[in-house]
């Protein structure tokens, strides 16, 4: 909502305040269309050729995260935390072999299928079960089990900025090409410098909308937008930081009630439940 209030309120401040200057649209709005093809286009076409094919996916798929913000809500943590509890509450009454179960078949788990969005996301599963596994097969390190988790974190991390790090790429390029654009009006009108000044004069303007345009995509649009998405990612990174936490701190030996306190200290303030609400989440779902 805030991004669609912004570039509302960008393109109004832009152009309104052009007209009330007693610049007139007309020109402009002449112009546009072509200096867009050829601005806009040649972005495109820098955005396909510096990046791979699962990175152009990636960032088209997660576009909609500048308007609709970050993916997980304040529901999302409490779930993740009640699952989470769930686990390790089992694993300190009965063992770590307790576990074994529902961690190698979470499909099939009642303890995850009670959390079926937790479920369809591939990633945290593999990163809940995978180190639970780690843990039944007798790694008793807490530095050795965080630095693992870290590496693990730090690799999806960077793969995931990708996306918004060839936006702001292409971003970075658009004043350039605005310049492109400008220097090929300014070709058209040197080839028509036997016409009247008026003639010449709007040429020129048209011209001159290349620069305008690449500098309002880049740092009125496109740039803030790319910012917006790495916030998302970085917003997003917690909610996989909590799962490292928690697992962390059960095996440094402490009850699951305090294991999961250290994760919701992890999760944003804005986002973050209270320790009473996350209490009675927690006492409101299934035992395992």
């Amino acid at each position: 909502m805030f991004a669609i209030g912004g570039l509302v309120f960008v393109f109004l401040c832009v152009f309104g305040g052009y007209v009330l200057a007693g610049g007139k649209l007309g020109v402009i709005m002449k112009a546009l269309p072509f200096e867009f093809m050829i601005i806009g286009g040649s972005a495109a076409g820098t955005f396909l050729i510096g990046n791979s094919g699962s990175i152009i996916s990636h960032a088209l798929k997660d576009f909609g995260k500048v308007f609709g913000g970050p993916k997980y809500k304040r529901d999302d943590f409490i779930d993740l935390l009640c699952l989470i509890f769930t686990i390790l509450k089992l694993a300190r009454s009965k063992g770590t072999l307790a576990v074994e179960p529902h961690i190698e078949k979470p499909d099939e788990s009642n303890i995850f299928m009670a959390y079926p969005k937790i479920l369809a996301n591939k990633y945290a599963i593999m990163l809940i079960c995978d180190h639970m596994r780690m843990l039944s097969m007798g790694v008793e390190d807490a530095h050795q089990l965080e630095e693992i988790f870290n590496k693990e974190l730090e690799k999806h991390h960077h793969e995931t900025l990708r996306g918004a790090q060839a936006l702001a790429t292409v971003a970075d390029a658009c004043p350039a090409l605005g310049i492109v654009a400008a220097v090929m009006g300014v070709i058209k009108t040197m080839s028509s410098v036997d016409q009247p000044p008026v003639v010449l004069g709007g040429l020129i303007a048209s011209a001159l909308v290349g620069t305008f345009l690449g500098v309002l995509l880049s740092y009125g649009i496109l740039g803030p937008m790319a910012g917006r998405l790495k916030q998302c990612y970085e917003d997003e990174f917690k909610y996989y930081e909590i799962i490292r936490d928690t697992f962390v701190a059960h095996l440094q030996g402490n009850a699951p009630q305090i294991s999961t306190e250290i994760g919701r200290k992890s999760v944003p303030s804005e986002l973050q439940p209270t320790f009473y609400e996350l209490e009675e989440a927690i006492a409101s779902k299934p035992a395992a």
